[in-house]
C-alpha cells in the first residue's frame, strides 16, 4: 500500500545496535570500536563471514549464537586496525567520490559537484538499466557493491573526498547496506588515506532506537567519528522532491492520497539546496568533525501538505485516513512471523508518527556558519506552486494541441 506520507526515508529490518569504545592496551597507538547488531533469523538463514585477505582493508566479523529456538547473530565491526603505512600519490581535493550518486539526493549532489567544477566518481551497483545520465552529465561511473566489500578499495584510488548518500533499496535487508556495507566503507577510505568523508543521516536517530534504520544511522555516526577520518555529518528531515510522487501527481491524477491522523510535523527542504549547503560546508575547513542539521524554513504535518497541494492544484484530493492505531496493530501482527518481518519493519516508523515528532531544528546558527542568507532557501510553497504552475502549463498545452490534430471524418 503507497502511503502519502514518509519519513526522511525508508525503515526497514529488527534488531538492536549496540555501541561500545573499548582501548587498546597504552602501547598500542589505535582504539578498537566494536559495534554490535543483533537480528532474530529464521534457523535456515545464510550467515556470510565477510573478511577481506591481506592486504585489503575491509573487514567485518560475523559470531553466529544459536539457542534452542532461534539463531541470534551478532556483527561487530572494529574501526581501528587497517593502517595507511606509506603516504600516495597526491591526489586533488577536487576528487570526489559519490555512493549512492542515482538517489533522490545522490543525483544533486553529482549535478551540483559538476557545476562547480569537481572531478566526480560515482559507485553505482550493476544494474540492467546502466545510470547513462551520470555519463551524460559528465561524470565517471564506476561498478561496485557495497555488500561485496572486495569491490569498494578499487573506486577509492585517487580520491580525496566521499560523500555518502547511499542506503539500501526497499527490498533488501538494511543491515547489509546501511551497516555492514558502511562500515566497510569507511575502513576502506581510513587505510586508503581518503581526504574527508561526508555522511548524511537522519535527523533526531539518536532519539529513536525503535526505528532500525534510525539506530543504525546513528551508530554509524559513532563509527565514522572514532575511524578518524575528518569527515562531516550532515543530518536531514525530509526531501521536498518526495512529496511529488505522495501528494502532487495522485491530486492530480485523481487517485486516492493516503495519510494518517499523526502530528507528525517535518521541515521538507530542496535537495537542491541541500547539495549547495554540503558544498560550502565541504570547502570550509573550520565545518570538520562537525555534526549539522539541515531543515526547511517550517515543518509541515501531512494535512497541511495535502491542503497546500489542493490550493495549487485547484481541485480537491481524494484523502483516505489510516489510524496510526492501525498501523502499530498491523506491525505487531507481522512479527509474529519470520516470514512478514520485513513488512513490520517497513512499518516501524509508526512508533515515530505516534510521538509527536518534530523533524524540525532552528538554520540561524547553521546558516552563520556557512554564510548562507535564510531568503535563498527555497520554501515549500514556492517549491510546489512552481511544479504546479509548469505542470498544469504542460497539461494545457498538450490539450491544445490534441485540439489542433483531431481528424474529422
Amino acid at each position: 500500500m503507497a502511503m502519502a506520507w514518509r519519513l526522511p526515508t525508508q525503515f526497514a529490518i529488527p534488531g538492536k545496535l549496540y555501541y561500545n569504545h573499548n582501548h587498546l592496551h597504552p602501547k598500542t597507538s589505535t582504539s578498537h570500536v566494536a559495534f554490535s547488531w543483533q537480528r532474530t533469523l529464521a534457523p535456515n538463514s545464510p550467515l556470510s563471514t565477510l573478511s577481506s585477505p591481506p592486504p585489503s582493508p575491509c573487514s567485518l566479523i560475523s559470531v553466529s549464537e544459536r539457542s534452542c529456538e532461534r539463531s541470534s547473530i551478532t556483527c561487530t565491526a572494529q574501526a581501528g586496525g587497517a593502517v595507511n603505512l606509506a603516504p600516495g600519490t597526491p591526489v586533488r581535493p577536487t576528487s570526489i567520490l559519490v555512493v549512492g550518486a542515482t538517489g533522490t539526493l545522490g543525483r544533486q549532489i553529482v549535478r551540483r559537484a559538476l557545476d562547480e567544477g569537481y572531478d566526480v566518481r560515482c559507485l553505482v551497483r550493476p544494474r540492467p538499466a546502466p545510470a547513462d545520465f551520470l555519463r551524460d552529465w559528465g561524470a565517471i561511473v564506476v561498478n561496485a557493491d557495497l555488500s561485496k566489500p572486495e569491490t569498494i578499495p578499487a573506486t577509492l584510488v585517487g580520491i580525496h573526498t566521499v560523500i555518502d548518500c547511499a542506503t539500501g533499496r526497499p527490498e533488501e535487508p538494511i543491515k547489509t547496506v546501511d551497516w555492514e556495507g558502511k562500515v566497510a566503507l569507511i575502513q576502506c577510505a581510513k587505510a586508503m588515506g581518503i581526504q574527508k568523508y561526508v555522511f548524511f543521516s537522519i535527523h533526531n536517530c539518536d532519539k529513536h532506537p525503535e526505528v532500525p534504520l534510525m539506530e543504525i544511522k546513528y551508530c554509524t555516526e559513532k563509527f565514522l567519528q572514532d575511524s578518524g577520518l575528518t569527515h562531516i555529518t550532515i543530518r536531514l528531515c525530509g526531501f521536498m522532491q518526495g512529496l511529488i510522487g505522495q501528494y502532487a501527481v495522485p491530486i492530480l491524477e485523481e487517485k486516492s492520497v493516503w495519510g494518517t491522523d499523526a502530528p507528525t510535523r517535518i521541515a521538507y527542504m530542496d535537495t537542491q539546496d541541500i547539495a549547495r549547503l554540503t558544498f560550502i560546508a565541504l570547502r570550509n575547513e573550520k565545518i570538520n568533525g562537525k555534526l549539522l542539521t539541515f531543515a526547511g524554513p517550517r515543518a509541515w504535518t501531512t494535512q497541511e501538505v495535502i491542503t497546500l497541494c489542493e490550493r495549487l492544484a485547484g481541485q480537491d484530493a481524494n484523502v483516505t485516513t489510516v489510524p496510526v492505531s492501525i498501523l502499530r496493530f498491523t506491525r505487531q501482527l507481522t512479527r509474529l512471523f519470520e516470514w512478514t518481518n520485513d513488512v513490520a519493519d517497513r512499518l516501524a516508523f509508526s512508533e515515530v508518527l505516534t510521538s509527536d515528532a518534530v523533524f524540525s531544528v532552528p538554520m540561524n546558527e547553521t546558516y552563520t556558519q556557512l554564510g548562507v542568507d535564510s531568503k535563498d532557501i527555497i520554501t515549500l510553497e514556492k517549491y510546489l506552486q512552481d511544479y504546479f504552475t509548469n505542470i498544469l502549463k504542460k497539461l494545457k498545452d498538450l490539450k491544445a494541441q490534441s485540439k489542433q490534430t483531431d481528424i474529422f471524418l
